[in-house]
């Protein structure tokens, strides 16, 4: 592949995820002075740094729709359907302010999330009430956040964790989280997955969760040639879903989340991504 074909590759990826200058803002994080709440070389910053978010991050909406008072917040309000790229770009911005910006980018980021999450309330479709500042409901989306970038980090990740490291992502994630007001997140990784198996009982696939699922998959605006590449994403981030979450959701047509050809098509992906992004940045420290 040519360096033209390359770079064009890389301008498109990083288009989708930070905007239109791409550059411009990166460099606006990345570049700005002053103390960081995390070093360069920390679990947090080789995790979110790594093209395998991509996998993760699909994954990470598909796992957060599961809780009905999530999802209903999600569909009543963040206008996913009209701008999913939008939503995306808001989302990447504020991972990346918090893991790599200065102190104060990351304490405004979170202050503007905070600010949105106490306007947003309502009734689930059977009456519940929910609050998007509700910590109980912060915690799931933090705990199905962090499941979903770490596992697929660990699948498809450039440099995989070891279990000190998986630990130390933990606990530096739960301090982002307790910030957005969380309470009481875990610290490691056995305590993660406790967290999140406490929601069991809670979590289901609700009309809005499927139908979500089914617009991420088929209708979010890609173009035609570009499909394929997503379809691979997609196919390793419901792979990586917990097996009986995939009938909740209706993705029962992906092929054997074990699989060769799903594993591969995920690894080929990434891979592609991370090349492309390299090549867009080539003094970007590896992640």
């Amino acid at each position: 592949m040519s360096l033209d074909v390359r770079g064009a590759a890389a301008g498109a990826v990083l288009r989708k995820v930070a905007g239109p200058d791409p550059h411009t803002a990166r460099a606006a994080i990345h570049q700005a002075p002053g103390p960081r709440w995390f070093p360069g070389d920390s679990a947090i910053a080789r995790v979110h740094g790594d093209a395998s978010m991509f996998v993760g991050g699909i994954r990470a909406l598909l796992l957060q729709s599961l809780h009905p008072r999530a999802m209903a917040a999600v569909a009543q309000h963040s206008g996913y359907r009209g701008d999913p790229w939008g939503r995306l770009q808001r989302t990447a911005t504020f991972l990346a302010q918090t893991t790599f910006g200065p102190v104060d980018q990351a304490e405004l980021a979170v202050a503007v999330v905070r600010a949105v999450h106490d306007r947003i309330s309502g009734l689930t479709p059977d009456g519940e009430p929910y609050a998007a500042s509700d910590p109980h409901l912060l915690a799931w989306v933090h705990l199905a956040e962090v499941d979903s970038f770490l596992l697929a980090h660990q699948r498809y990740g450039r440099r995989p964790l070891d279990a000190a490291g998986c630990d130390a992502y933990v606990a530096q994630t739960a301090e982002v989280g307790e910030r957005l007001g969380s309470r009481d997140l875990p610290r490691t990784l056995d305590g993660l997955h406790a967290g999140l198996g406490a929601y069991r009982p809670e979590l289901r696939g609700t009309r809005e969760a499927r139908e979500a699922a089914q617009f991420l998959h088929h209708e979010t605006p890609l173009p035609a040639a570009a499909r394929p590449f997503f379809g691979a994403l997609w196919n390793a981030a419901v792979a990586l879903m917990p097996a009986w979450s995939r009938g909740e959701l209706g993705l029962t047509r992906v092929p054997a989340p074990a699989g060769p050809v799903v594993r591969a098509g995920g690894q080929v992906m990434t891979r592609a991504i991370r090349w492309a992004l390299d090549s867009a940045d080539p003094g970007r420290p590896p992640a």
